[in-house]
């Protein structure tokens, strides 16, 4: 089982890894332009590089987002509110929360670094990853968008007439596991979303029911219809469910049903 490093366990933000390549600058600054500095998320972009040329890529982006953005250090760990960039001669993927960087061994490979970052991420952060695939004319992304849907992460990809290169996102799209196509600004607000939760749903006590609850503890009255309503519908009783899981779970299919708030949740009103 892979494990957090000692400072980032029981870690609840959101990791994002962002995969472009041909046109990515563009939709890349987009993107990072429109996302609010305090989301309280980690980024981490993999864009495809000349590996013989020195990359400004994080010069680049800093001027362009109020948040922090530096080039990647092999062993660092991951940390909320930050940018992280890819050197150009490098693969890079995310391991018990450190980044691991091994050099490219030829100008010729084509090692797919996109997927080996958004794979990273599935096994490392689960439902706390966030896959975001670009402009750029090649399938690279479309196996790790998987990984973190198949993980319970979101997905989102570019919508294809709005990139340079359409490639990318239309390979990952046709996989049918990308939960939103939208333009980079749009990918943006829907992040910041989940960065924001789902209100009613985050501060959620780690107790039972109200009916099951420890003395002096109880859960929002309209969870707890919700699970009332699931037990009599389907016979399954969630009260003794680990309530953060609950409520992830919750915010998810919240988020993919674009519902805002909990009374807007089928069956709560």
């Amino acid at each position: 089982m892979i494990t957090l490093p000692e400072a980032d366990r029981g870690s609840t933000f959101f990791v994002v890894g962002i995969g472009a390549s041909a046109g990515g600058l563009e939709a890349v600054t987009e993107l990072l332009g429109a996302v609010p500095a305090a989301t309280g998320m980690a980024f981490i972009l993999v864009q495809h590089l000349d590996p013989s040329h020195e990359s400004l890529l994080s010069e680049i982006l800093a001027k362009k987002t109020a948040i922090p953005v530096s080039q990647a250090g092999a062993g660092e760990v991951v940390r909320p509110g930050h940018v992280y960039v890819i050197p150009a001669d490098a693969i890079l993927l995310v391991r018990d929360g450190r980044i691991e960087l091994t050099r490219r061994r030829s100008t010729g490979e084509r090692p797919s670094p996109v997927d080996i970052l958004f794979k990273s991420l599935a096994a490392t952060y689960s439902d706390r990853a966030i896959g975001v695939v670009l402009s750029g004319g090649d399938s690279d992304g479309s196996l790790g968008i998987c990984a973190i849907k198949h993980a319970g992460g979101f997905t989102f990809a570019q919508q294809p007439d709005s990139a340079r290169f359409a490639g990318m996102p239309r390979h990952a799209i046709d996989t049918g596991c990308v939960d939103f196509v939208l333009r980079p600004n749009e990918i943006a607000g829907q992040i910041a979303r989940l960065g924001r939760g789902v209100p009613g749903t985050n501060s959620v006590p780690e107790s039972r029911s109200k009916s099951a609850a420890e003395p002096g503890v109880e859960l929002d009255d309209r969870l707890v219809h919700i699970f009332e309503r699931l037990r009599s519908a389907h016979g399954v009783d969630f009260t003794h469910y680990k309530r953060t899981t609950i409520t992830r779970r919750l915010e998810r299919r919240m988020t993919l049903r674009r519902i805002e708030t909990v009374e807007e949740y089928p069956g709560v009103a």
